[in-house]
């Protein structure tokens, strides 16, 4: 299957069947694709939390909102997670980037207000969304995306102290009643013409 294909078959699920789980290998690749995941400077402001012991899911589902079936049935959550203290993070990349990259930081964005840096950060944890889902989608396990949480209490959960719930994403294989998925309902996207543009 080609990475279009992929993608043209991949979608948001809505209903997994939780007796169905994914291969240990495939998780442990998904970690080193999230490893591998690009970022401004290499900044890496980021932990990623994977969840598949039950009675966590049972505790995130019930602050998962309207997500509280998928967290339930989903082989395993993974919960993408910045880091919330500036000291920490420039300790982080004093030990880990060369100094071009320090400085860089230090005579860029250091400088800006604490809310325009942590939402730098922000932007680097949804790069790496980005690589997860498709990441996923090649591999044949379905995902979706979840924001519909409580950030705090997720937080809280799983004890990140010094990090800060974004998002997580459910991972695992549809149900075959799923009625979100392509074959039932086809995937609407505006028109290409529409949103590229060649110049």
């Amino acid at each position: 299957m080609s990475f279009l294909e992929a993608m043209q078959q991949r979608y948001s699920t809505k209903k997994y069947n939780a007796s169905k789980k994914i291969k240990e290998e495939d998780i442990q690749s998904l970690k080193e694709i999230l490893r591998l995941s690009p970022s401004s400077i290499n900044s890496q402001p980021w932990k990623f939390t994977f969840v598949r012991d039950q009675k966590t899911k049972e505790k995130l589902s019930k602050v998962s909102w309207i997500n509280t079936e998928k967290v339930l049935d989903c082989d395993t959550l993974i919960v993408l997670s910045r880091i919330d203290n500036l000291e920490v993070f420039e300790n982080q990349i004093k030990e880990e980037l060369p100094e071009a990259a320090v400085n860089y930081y230090n005579e860029t964005i250091k400088p800006k207000p604490e809310s325009y840096i942590k939402s730098w950060f922000d932007k680097q944890v949804y790069l790496s969304l980005g690589i997860l889902l498709s990441a996923c989608a090649e591999m044949g396990i379905d995902s979706t995306p979840m924001e519909g949480l409580n950030p705090e209490d997720y937080d809280k959960i799983l004890e990140l102290d010094n990090y800060a719930t974004l998002v997580a994403v459910a991972i695992g294989y549809r149900d075959e009643d799923d009625h979100n998925q392509p074959s039932k309902k086809p995937k609407s996207r505006m028109s290409i013409d529409k949103i590229i543009d060649t110049v």
